[in-house]
């Protein structure tokens, strides 16, 4: 169990899959098959996390397992409520890996973008529509977080980008070593973009440094107008809010200037750009933001 938020850990399965190479999706189980073709270093990079189950899925699958190791300490009353202090320890832990994260991705000219949102605000449509409308002006890879399936893998597969599935069983956020891992899978190249499609929470993905570059938050005119307040800390996080849906405002009960004026509130800083990934409307300001925070190949 998840010490920060009370989450079940679990089994946390990654599914590697890319546009150059004939990997096979299972978007109902959230599986990849077996490599067949030379990619070693995939199959044994951490062979103590990889097992065989009989009976549960045909050996042609493969899992990655993780079992987290909470750490554990005993405390006298006088040392304070121990919930605290074990939340302390395990973010050090996430942050410290975090900190490795950034390095790697600053090294090689990487940026990555935490995008989180609540489920259904749009997040694997809006991904869909950037790789349509930057393609041929920068590179972009995919790590998808669900709990289950490799539904969004698959959208994001025939969209034209490499992706890595990321499925957290009952975990209900991405972590600094899911996404290490995840970026070793993806080997993406210099001055492109990995979008990482956290899971669908607008509480437990906030407090989890991923070594992103970059938090957006995507709303959507479905949701409340006063999400900002109800969630601060979530808004408190984002670089970048982005209000999808804005071609339902003539059919929703959703008032712009309530939102923006709740999120000035609780984050004065953060951006605001309406869009809709659907019709295209604002999307080119989500472009130039990204383009701005690329960097060039080489540098």
């Amino acid at each position: 169990m998840c010490a920060t938020c009370g989450c079940s850990g679990g089994t946390v399965r990654l599914l590697v899959s890319d546009r150059d190479h004939n990997h096979d999706l299972d978007p109902q189980r959230g599986y990849g098959r077996r490599h067949e073709h030379g990619h070693a270093e995939h199959e044994h990079e951490h062979p103590e996390h990889e097992h065989e189950h009989p009976g549960d899925e045909p050996s042609e699958y493969r899992q990655f397992h993780e079992h987290p190791q909470p750490e554990l300490q005993t405390l006298e009353a006088a040392d304070g409520p121990r919930t605290v202090e074990l939340q302390q320890k395990v973010l050090a832990k996430n942050d410290e890996i975090a900190q490795g994260n950034r390095e790697w991705l600053r090294e090689r000219g990487i940026l990555a973008v935490n995008l989180m949102s609540s489920p259904g605000a749009g997040k694997t449509t809006l991904l869909e529509a950037t790789m349509q409308g930057l393609a041929g002006r920068v590179t972009i890879s995919v790590v998808e977080g669900d709990q289950e399936t490799a539904l969004d893998a698959s959208r994001i597969l025939a969209a034209g980008s490499s992706v890595v599935q990321i499925n957290t069983g009952a975990g209900c956020h991405l972590d600094a070593e899911m996404l290490a891992r995840a970026l070793r899978c993806l080997e993406p190249q210099g001055g492109s973009i990995v979008m990482i499609e956290n899971v669908g929470n607008l509480v437990c993905p906030a407090l989890f440094d991923l070594g992103e570059q970059a938090k957006v938050v995507l709303a959507s005119v479905t949701e409340g107008a006063d999400k900002p307040l109800k969630y601060p800390h979530m808004f408190r996080q984002a670089d970048l809010v982005l209000l999808n849906k804005i071609d339902l405002l003539p059919y929703v009960n959703f008032d712009v200037r309530e939102y923006a004026s709740g999120l000035r509130k609780v984050s004065p800083d953060a951006l605001l750009l309406q869009v809709s990934a659907t019709t295209g409307d604002g999307m080119d300001s989500w472009y130039d933001w990204l383009r701005r925070r690329t960097p060039v190949a080489g540098d």
